[in-house]
């Protein structure tokens, strides 16, 4: 069987990036496979994009990735980062696909970073059961194959952790590496069975949580002088989203 770690929503936060690595290779993990948003909010949106480039396999885009490229010159936030990505990284990142599907103990996995029809359609643990499970939108297959609803998916988007059943296909997020909404511990998932394997077989899944140096983090932010400072600041301290802050 083969372990695969499962990272995303990253978001330019180093010290917790360095800490979920740590343990991933700790725990003698060698595949990793990233759901996008490794850039922005933070200030390592370029030291993350290379380094996800250089360990992780499997690499699909995210709604920050979509908005630096788009809004570059348009937007402060995500104008700031992208004069620093430059633009052979923006390329990079305008190149990588939207979704990526494997078989694991007879299953297919479907993996998308926020829904299978955008980057930009979130799906909440609490949304309408019609919702999530739209989720399970058919994988294409090839010319001569009919396509094929996934066993199960996992996405990122959301910064929240979290399992469910669902007719009985496993929906899960991963929760956020480096901006997690649930609290302040970086969060990541790891999948286990037969990759790439069409016979049934066990497989499981495990949610990590990595405490990391938050205050090294804010420092970082600092130091660099990013866009929405005090609104980033007090994310990594809570883990409550800047929109539900007073």
């Amino acid at each position: 069987m083969e372990r695969i770690a499962l990272v995303s929503d990253i978001h330019g936060n180093y010290p917790a990036w360095q800490a979920v690595l740590e343990d991933i290779e700790r725990r003698g993990i060698r595949r990793i496979f990233c759901l996008g948003d490794l850039v922005g909010k933070g200030p390592d949106t370029v030291r993350i994009t290379d380094s996800v480039r250089e360990r992780c396999e499997v690499v699909i885009r995210g709604n920050w990735e979509e908005l630096i490229v788009r809004m570059s010159g348009d937007d402060e936030l995500f104008g700031w980062h992208a004069q620093r990505l430059g633009t052979e990284r923006l390329d990079y990142l305008d190149s990588l696909p939207l979704r990526h599907d494997f078989m694991l103990s007879g299953r297919l996995v479907s993996l998308v970073h926020a829904s299978p029809e955008s980057v930009f359609q979130r799906v909440q643990p609490w949304d309408s059961l019609e919702q999530r499970l739209a989720m399970f939108a058919p994988v294409p297959g090839e010319e001569t194959s009919t396509p094929r609803v996934p066993d199960i998916v996992g996405y990122g988007d959301i910064h929240n952790a979290y399992l469910q059943y669902l007719e009985g296909r496993m929906l899960f997020n991963t929760g956020s590496v480096g901006n997690p909404l649930d609290l302040p511990e970086a969060s990541y998932a790891i999948l286990e069975g037969d990759y790439l394997s069409d016979e049934k077989s066990p497989y499981y899944l495990q949610f990590a949580r990595v405490p990391y140096d938050i205050e090294q983090a804010v420092a970082d932010a600092r130091a660099a002088g990013i866009p929405a400072l005090d609104y980033y600041i007090k994310e990594l301290r809570t883990g409550v989203y800047r929109g539900l802050q007073t």
